[in-house]
């Protein structure tokens, strides 16, 4: 295994930890101003970018454009079912891991080969 087959989804295992912080920590901080939340998010965001663009650029090639997009949002719903769950306090229902089935069907899909 080459790195530009492994880097691309440890660092967007990485970035999707740090983007869904942005995304949705400040909902445990429903006191927060908007503009506060905003901030906050978008500062945490850019780290977030330092991640996910080195890992596109570096598995582009090695994998297609749109095999990094659907492995990106498989890992992101991956992700944010430990963070609801630890994080929120929210339940994993049967139609979340049914819907989390859909999207590793789409990951079998498109890592078909075409010919």
């Amino acid at each position: 295994m080459t790195p530009s087959m492994i880097l691309p989804p440890l660092l967007l295992v990485v970035s999707n930890v740090v983007m869904i912080y942005a995304w949705y920590g400040h909902l445990k901080h429903p006191g927060w101003p908007m503009w506060l939340a905003i901030l906050l998010s978008w500062g945490i965001a850019f780290f977030e970018y330092c991640l996910a663009v080195p890992a596109n650029r570096i598995g582009y090639g090695t994998f297609t454009g749109q095999q990094l997009k659907v492995m990106q949002e498989v890992i992101t719903l991956g992700v944010f079912a430990v963070f609801s769950v630890l994080v929120l306090g929210e339940a994993l229902r049967w139609t979340y891991f049914a819907a989390m089935g859909c999207l590793v069907a789409a990951v079998v899909f498109i890592f078909l080969p075409v010919e």
